[in-house]
């Protein structure tokens, strides 16, 4: 199987304070992972270590079979972060403005968007069911309504691997359901998903497998012995 992540014997230090301590981790092609653990764990470090923005003091992070420092395949790797990052959004942008957004490497700075990249973002639009409400301003739609265009946003690069941190925090019980259902279907689809949270509960169903940190190791865990 293709690994998509990799992590060997990863170390890495704040100051005197040993966060992640020889983690090994690997998600291999179309597996839906999640990683579980406490606030504190070293959940949002190892997230940081995967996209290059840290380095590891010692072993290696790969991602999908690159050096994650010397990454290049960004278009390959879809990334929606916590649904604050959606509300942050201050400017009167509408939703396919912000889908539109993740083409601009490809459009080109000062060009129009031609009628491929209007195609891909209606497609990554109505793959998430936000199809209607494509003039609608973002900063008018509920949490979930939201987080539904992020992910239509990472999703119109057509990328191999979908990064999701916490992405269901404050939304609605009915809302996260629907949100995992629509990664479950992507899922089958042939996406790759590694996802952060605290909570599993909902997402057994749909898991390859579910790793926790504690202590800053990694260990595998069957989810329905866990206590919530």
């Amino acid at each position: 199987m293709r690994k998509m992540i990799e992590f060997k014997d990863v170390d890495f230090m704040y100051e005197k304070d040993l966060v992640l301590d020889k983690v090994s981790l690997s998600v291999c092609n179309q597996e839906f992972v999640a990683l579980i653990g406490v606030n504190g764990a070293g959940k949002s470090t190892l997230l940081r270590l995967l996209v290059g923005e840290l380095q590891p003091m010692s072993g290696t992070v790969k991602l999908l079979g690159e050096n994650s420092t010397q990454f290049s395949q960004f278009k390959s790797v879809g990334y929606v972060a916590q649904t604050t990052a959606a509300r942050s959004i201050n400017f009167q942008a509408t939703v396919s403005e912000v889908v539109m957004a993740n083409l601009y490497s490809d459009i080109g700075k000062f060009r129009f968007p031609n009628k491929e990249h209007k195609e891909k973002v209606r497609r990554a639009l109505t793959l998430v069911g936000m199809q209607d409400y494509t003039r609608d301003l973002i900063n008018d739609l509920s949490g979930g309504q939201q987080q539904r265009v992020m992910l239509a946003r990472a999703l119109v690069s057509e990328p191999e691997l979908m990064i999701l941190d916490e992405p269901t925090a404050g939304i609605d019980k009915q809302s996260t359901k629907d949100f995992y259902d629509l990664l479950h279907l992507l899922n089958q689809e042939g996406l790759t998903i590694l996802l952060v949270t605290h909570h599993v509960d909902e997402l057994i169903p749909y898991l390859s497998r579910t790793t926790k940190l504690i202590d800053g190791k990694v260990f595998d865990i069957d989810p329905t012995k866990e206590h919530h």
